[in-house]
């Protein structure tokens, strides 16, 4: 049986930042917490290239910020099965620990894109800005979800 998020993040201990990352097929969002895990702020939008690649620009980005662990966004089914994407995100984090060796926990992204589109909507962002923002935002809100999650563990 998988372990659950809060097994998962025990290994990040009580301080340190965090990258959160939405693995979508183009791009990937990044966000970063501060070392107390108060709140999560999106970095940047990596337009996917070749693995090796984003891997690189990923561990250059964790060692920018002093990461010490990753939250990825796992996109379950809406009844909380595991469907191809799943997978793809799971061997993602598998071939990045190769690369960037920090312990990784999976967060149910389930609605964090429509979230953050709802919410660029209702700032009135056009359509392009919301295009441009809204994959490091989503990893934002994965990335909160999970700290607020974290800090109620008392690791």
């Amino acid at each position: 049986m998988a372990e659950t998020f809060e097994q998962q993040a025990v290994a990040f201990g009580p301080l340190g930042a965090l990258l959160g990352l939405d693995l979508g097929e183009k791009t990937i969002g990044v966000a970063v917490c501060d070392p107390a895990r108060m709140v999560a702020t999106p970095v940047e939008t990596i337009r996917r290239k070749k693995f090796t690649i984003d891997a690189e620009r990923l561990a250059a980005l964790a060692g920018e910020r002093n990461v010490i662990g990753l939250i990825l966004g796992l996109p379950l089914n809406m009844d909380a099965t595991e469907g191809p994407r799943v997978q793809s995100v799971r061997s993602f984090a598998r071939n990045l620990a190769r690369i960037l060796p920090l312990p990784v926990a999976f967060w149910d992204e389930r609605m964090s894109t429509m979230a953050m589109q709802r919410d660029l909507i209702a700032l009135d962002t056009s359509r392009a800005k919301r295009a441009e923002k809204i994959d490091a935002m989503a990893a934002t809100f994965i990335l909160q979800g999970a700290i607020d999650r974290i800090r109620g563990l008392n690791l």
